[in-house]
């Protein structure tokens, strides 16, 4: 599930850099890729060995959402249903499975609005079922860095059959650029 991820970072910093968006760097665009996260990255090509970083960093953890399967509607919080082809998703849980807090969903939702991209839609885990965790609150808890879990909506995470929609690609890649472009001057806002 974590390929589709790669290929949104990775795509979304290269259309940065052909946009120009280099010019008007303050700081330096970047994107880490991890193996093993499926484990907490904790191996020697895992996240765990480049645990550092400067006050004014910011990470998107990015590894794909659960859209709402029609079959198991209930499984999902009311008002928190992710579509496929509806954009990009944010995931919380109160059990701190993810990194997302007030100030990382505010900005990661700004960057898409200034992008013109759909609303970003919000996934809840409910309290009364487990989940997995992701990189995003194993590198903010180790280095203090503000991070954000999110990801595309999909269906049959982890199967064989894992099936998302082309529009969330689309929506991810505008994502990604809009960040690299917008997120000093939006992280800024916050401050003043």
């Amino acid at each position: 599930d974590n390929l589709a991820s790669c290929f949104l970072a990775l795509r979304g910093l290269v259309e940065h850099v052909d946009g120009s968006g280099l010019e008007d760097d303050e700081e330096i665009s970047l994107i880490a890729l991890f193996d093993h996260e499926e484990v907490g990255s904790s191996s020697t090509t895992g996240a765990g060995l480049y645990a550092s970083a400067l006050a004014k960093s910011f990470v998107l953890s990015v590894d794909q959402a659960h859209a709402v399967h029609p079959n198991y509607a209930s499984k999902h919080e009311k008002g928190h249903m992710p579509l496929m082809n509806n954009g990009m998703v944010i995931k919380r849980n109160s059990n701190q499975r993810y990194a997302t807090n007030g100030i990382t969903g505010f900005i990661v939702r700004e960057c898409a609005r200034l992008a013109g991209l759909p609303p970003v839609q919000e996934f809840v885990v409910r309290n009364d079922c487990g989940c997995g965790s992701t990189i995003g609150p194993i590198i903010s808890t180790a280095t203090g860095i503000r991070a954000i879990d999110m990801g595309c909506p999909q269906l049959s995470m982890h199967s064989i059959r894992e099936t998302m929609g082309v529009s969330d690609l689309t929506h991810g890649v505008a994502l990604f650029r809009s960040f690299f472009k917008n997120f000093r001057e939006v992280d800024k806002s916050i401050s003043r």
